[in-house]
């Protein structure tokens, strides 16, 4: 194993990401807005993007498990040329037949594609970097990943709205072949597993063994899952559902000005996403796994800001700036303790069991983002006039799932 970070395959690799992530996020962006235009229909456009977002969460277990018994190179590249041929096919398609099944399904195999190929970039670091350098690499994929969920929908919008939507899928079908051309040079170690009985067997098999290996073999790792999932259904997914009902619904901003100022507060979050990706990669060597439960503490106490604004004030633009603020500050935290929970895991789960486990913890760990967004969408609906409480409560169980998890970790 090459001891530099930044050798050729992981250079490769970075790359890879850079093209897959900008790409999909472009086209996330641009495909269902182009049926929002056509339609104008929002119910069904929310529909469409809801429907798309169910093969990421059933096929991340099904890429954890291929990423540990295939190369995961092979994996990566596959999976690139497939989606260049996806755009190529809805490109051929789309004045031909019905648009709205057509469009549902390319959102899904994109969707599913993303969920099948993560497992396989996160159980490549460890294969390609140093375990001194896990911490740093995860932070550089990790700011990727935030700068694409930044720029990507801007880049799509912009090419969308100056040249249609044919231009832009064209441009990232192309970019989808160059990335899978160009990894083809990439070179990941690789050991064959054991093969025995049927694919069902084995995918049975595989998955008991990341199961058992999560929940007793390193108990941590288990814990850490909860506590990952106990902050998406408490503390995310009150963020998701609060921004655009307060700022468009709640405050009072006119309308005009509301659905700006929330597209600045999305920018806000994705910003403080970049934030805490470099930090992680800059204080990596300063970063105890000990003293991670305090990251979530301050993710937690940036909420109470928040209720006691609204409580207090009634002028929507203090309101938003206390919003947006406390949203980036929570952001930067979240994001520094995702980069040091996924190197921890990386280093701690063997090779044989890598693409497995992450994919497990990615898949459980999505699966509490609806559960949480129908949870405040709810709260917030028979709480009116009184959004704080909601927000009050998101804090409260956010403080002591944080504390729990500071007591977790010092321990270890």
């Amino acid at each position: 194993m090459n001891h530099k970070l930044f050798s050729k395959d992981f250079i490769l690799v970075v790359i890879g990401q850079i093209i897959s992530l900008f790409g999909n996020a472009t086209l996330r962006f641009a495909l269902p807005l182009y049926l929002l235009n056509l339609t104008g229909s929002s119910a069904l456009y929310g529909t469409v993007t809801a429907c798309a977002f169910l093969p990421s969460i059933l096929l991340s277990p099904i890429g954890g498990i291929i990423a540990d018994r295939v190369n995961k190179r092979n994996v990566m590249v596959i999976l690139d040329f497939f989606t260049a041929l996806v755009i190529l096919t809805f490109s051929v398609l789309m004045n031909g037949i019905n648009l709205i099944i057509l469009l549902t399904a390319t959102l899904m195999l994109l969707y599913g594609i993303a969920g099948a190929y993560q497992p396989s970039v996160q159980a490549s670091i460890p294969a390609l970097v140093h375990q001194d350098h896990i911490m740093a690499a995860n932070s550089i994929i990790n700011t990727i990943t935030s700068f694409a969920s930044l720029i990507g929908p801007v880049l799509g919008g912009i090419l969308y709205s100056t040249y249609g939507l044919k231009p832009v899928l064209w441009i990232c079908m192309i970019c989808f072949f160059v990335s899978a051309v160009m990894e083809l040079f990439i070179k990941i170690p690789f050991q064959k597993q054991n093969s025995e009985g049927g694919i069902w067997e084995m995918a049975k098999r595989d998955f008991a063994e990341s199961i058992w290996f999560i929940r007793r073999d390193n108990p941590v790792i288990g814990k850490t899952l909860l506590v990952i999932c106990g902050i998406n259904l408490f503390l995310a997914a009150m963020i998701i559902v609060a921004l655009p009902y307060l700022m468009t619904e709640v405050l009072d901003l006119r309308a005009t000005q509301a659905n700006k100022l929330y597209g600045f507060a999305e920018g806000a979050l994705a910003a403080g996403g970049l934030t805490g990706g470099i930090c992680a990669g800059i204080f990596s060597n300063k970063l105890s796994i000990q003293k991670s439960g305090n990251l979530i503490i301050a993710c937690a106490i940036s909420v109470f800001p928040i209720a006691a604004s609204l409580l207090l004030f009634s002028s929507g633009m203090i309101n938003y700036i206390v919003i947006t603020i406390c949203c980036f500050i929570i952001m930067v935290c979240s994001t520094i303790f995702v980069v040091q929970m996924m190197s921890f895991i990386q280093r701690e789960t063997p090779q044989n069991l890598i693409g497995k486990v992450i994919a497990v913890i990615l898949t459980v760990s999505m699966c509490a983002q609806p559960l949480g967004n129908a949870l405040y969408g709810v709260l917030f609906e028979i709480s009116k006039g009184f959004e704080y409480a909601v927000v009050l409560f998101s804090g409260t169980i956010s403080l002591l799932i944080a504390i729990s998890t500071r007591n977790i970790f010092k321990k270890f």
